[in-house]
C-alpha cells in the first residue's frame, strides 16, 4: 500500500528497544514537525481553502499526537530531550529542484509530505508487531492508522493540484531516491533514521 522501495530491517526495532527514550524524544519531536509543515502550508498557500481546512485538522492531530508521546516520556520519569536535526527529512528534501511555479513548489511540498507519513506509518506497524512493551506497541498501532490516513491526504492532494500522471511519475522517482536514503540511515536511534 504504501509503496515504499527498501523496507525497515526489523533489526531496527531491537535499536529502538536499548534506546526508548532516545526514540520517543525524536518521535515527539517528529510529531512537532509535522504540525508545523501543516501550519506551514496554510501560510504558504492561502489560495486552497480545501487544503487550509484538511492543514488545520491535521496540525491540531499533530499536535495530539505530541501531547500523547509527552505524556509517555513523562510517565518514564524522563523529561523531553534536547531538539535534533531530522537527517532523513534533510536528505529527501533535496531531491526536487528549487524554484518552479507555485502549483510545482506545492506540489513537491505535498510528495515530501506524503512519503514521511507513509516511512512513518511502516515504522510505528513495526513497533507495534514487535515491541516487547505492549502498552507501547498498541500505542504505536494507533498511530500507525493515522500516519496511513495523512499519507494518502497528502498524496491525494498533490494529484489534485498537480498534473496527475506528471505527479505520479515524480512520486516514483522520489520513492527510488528515499530507498537510496534509507541504506544509510535506516539504522539510527530515531523514528526516520
Amino acid at each position: 500500500m504504501l509503496g515504499l522501495k527498501l523496507p525497515t530491517d526489523p533489526r531496527w526495532v531491537n535499536i529502538v528497544e536499548m534506546n526508548i527514550d532516545e526514540i520517543l524524544t525524536d518521535h515527539a519531536y517528529c510529531e512537532q514537525k509535522a504540525a508545523s509543515t501543516a501550519i506551514s502550508l496554510i501560510v504558504t498557500f492561502p489560495e486552497y481553502p480545501d487544503l487550509i481546512n484538511e492543514m488545520v485538522a491535521l496540525s491540531r492531530e499533530e499536535m495530539g499526537h505530541f501531547k500523547m508521546v509527552h505524556e509517555r516520556i513523562l510517565a518514564r520519569g524522563k523529561t523531553l530531550g534536547k531538539y535534533r536535526k531530522d537527517e532523513y527529512a534533510i536528505a529527501l528534501q533535496k531531491f526536487f529542484p528549487k524554484g518552479g511555479s507555485r502549483t510545482t513548489q506545492l506540489v513537491h511540498r505535498l510528495l515530501y509530505a506524503a512519503l514521511i507519513e507513509a516511512r512513518s506509518c511502516e515504522r510505528f506497524r513495526l513497533l507495534s508487531e514487535q515491541l516487547q512493551d505492549k502498552e507501547l506497541a498498541e500505542f504505536y498501532r494507533s498511530l500507525m492508522e493515522s500516519e496511513a490516513g495523512h499519507y494518502t491526504l497528502f498524496l491525494n492532494f498533490a494529484r489534485k493540484y498537480g498534473d496527475r500522471q506528471e505527479v505520479d511519475e515524480k512520486w516514483k522517482a522520489l520513492l527510488e531516491y528515499e530507498a537510496s536514503i534509507m541504506k544509510d540511515l535506516g539504522t539510527g536511534e530515531a523514528i526516520h533514521g
